[in-house]
């Protein structure tokens, strides 16, 4: 007779979990990266802004927090897809007359990544293909992949600030496409598209019948010199979900509360609303706490703050510009908005690194300087900086890059 000592346990691993990966994880896992003992860690690595201290919450919007946890009004559930004031609230800050909206208009979730995930679960099964940035946030795929449905990437182009290659985009629909994502501003490039280019993808989408999913997480993250355009401003026929968070803007990534907006032209996504509603179920809901401060967060948020976050971007972009621009080997494409630099990495200029992912291992095991190579965005030759880091951080990392480049090119 067994015995549960000579016996396996009957534990299965979802087919989900086994083809959930994700692209940075999958490279930087099998990356070298030990850094250089004598040298401090500069990791430009991750897409958050709070991780060096010099991007602070306003104190406006801590005080909003603080006085609903004082309430003692917001600890328990809400309404799946959000609460009606959060919604409310989210409605009137995003509302346009060319594009009005309503709380109807709205689903929250935790975080943009939960809208995301929302939205695929509501639009893709495995008969349909999705149309993603490359190169592109890695999350894209990842979900794709994990829940079964088909991706295809189009392709950015860095001579033109990473625009759209319109015609090699056209090429990818067929009758499997049920939407094309368009992210602007863009992780991990950093751009920020004109209206005319908007306009043409718009066109693109229109003649296909083709809803845009637009991940606007970055929305207003723009520098001088540039306009951020919601999509669902430019058009009146094509169906736009738009996704964002108050991650970013905000200074607030692990707060969790995102949303999705329905653009719903002559109730083409009724169903999908509906559809997206019942998926919201699933989780019972976002952060109550942080969507009962959502009102005051979105409404009352001095301008002043918001300026102040985009002016130490700018001067971060300029400050890399200006000295990784000089060091032969590599090219700046330098970026509108956001928080990121893509880095081009001259190959044939160096003597002994083959690829963007031994330049950025050998890079941290002599400088410790930690950044994510191309290849995690499915973009070769280049590597992606975060320019959140103070100023004297950037500034010694670009040394050791500096340094790092010389040792290694050809003579």
């Amino acid at each position: 007779m067994s015995t549960t000592t000579d016996r396996e346990w009957r534990v299965n691993i979802s087919e989900v979990a086994k083809r959930t990966c994700n692209p940075i994880r999958q490279v930087v896992d099998c990356m070298k990266v030990e850094p250089c003992a004598s040298k401090h860690v500069i990791s430009l690595s991750i897409g958050d802004p709070t991780v060096f201290g010099n991007f602070n919450v306003h104190p406006s919007i801590q005080e909003s927090l603080i006085k609903q946890i004082k309430s003692c009004k917001s600890n328990g559930y809400g309404p799946s897809h959000g609460l009606l004031e959060a919604r409310k609230a989210i409605a009137k800050k995003f509302t346009i007359p060319v594009a009005p909206l309503n709380e109807n208009d709205v689903i929250i979730a935790s975080g943009c990544s939960g809208a995301l995930d929302i939205v695929f679960n509501a639009m893709f099964d495995k008969k349909h293909t999705l149309l993603i940035p490359r190169p592109g946030f890695s999350l894209y795929r990842t979900m794709a992949e994990a829940k079964g449905f088909n991706f295809r990437e189009y392709d950015l182009i860095p001579e033109k600030n990473w625009e759209i290659d319109l015609q090699q985009l056209e090429s990818l629909i067929d009758e499997t496409t049920g939407a094309i994502l368009v992210n602007n501003p863009s992780n991990p490039c950093g751009s920020v598209y004109s209206k005319e280019h908007l306009l043409d993808i718009i066109a693109l989408c229109e003649k296909y019948r083709l809803p845009i999913i637009a991940d606007e997480i970055y929305c207003d993250m723009v520098f001088k010199g540039n306009t951020f355009y919601p999509m669902a401003s430019l058009t009146q026929e094509v169906p736009i979900i738009a996704v964002g968070g108050i991650a970013k803007k905000y200074l607030v990534p692990g707060w969790r509360v995102g949303w999705a907006l329905i653009h719903s032209r002559n109730g083409s996504l009724d169903k999908l609303r509906t559809a997206m509603i019942s998926l919201s179920q699933l989780i019972i809901g976002a952060n109550t706490l942080v969507q009962s401060a959502l009102p005051d967060i979105l409404l009352n948020t001095p301008e002043a703050f918001y300026e102040e976050t985009i002016l130490q971007l700018e001067q971060n972009v300029k400050l890399s510009r200006d000295i990784l621009s000089e060091i032969p080997g590599l090219h700046v494409v330098e970026p509108q908005g956001a928080m990121y630099m893509m880095v081009g990495v001259d190959i044939k200029m160096f003597k002994d690194i083959k690829n963007d992912v031994e330049f950025t291992e050998k890079l941290m095991c002599e400088e410790s300087v930690f950044c994510l190579p191309g290849q995690c965005f499915q973009f070769p030759n280049y590597f992606r900086i975060v320019i959140t880091a103070p100023s004297d951080q950037l500034q010694e990392a670009y040394v050791r890059i500096r340094e790092f480049c010389a040792r290694h090119t050809k003579q």
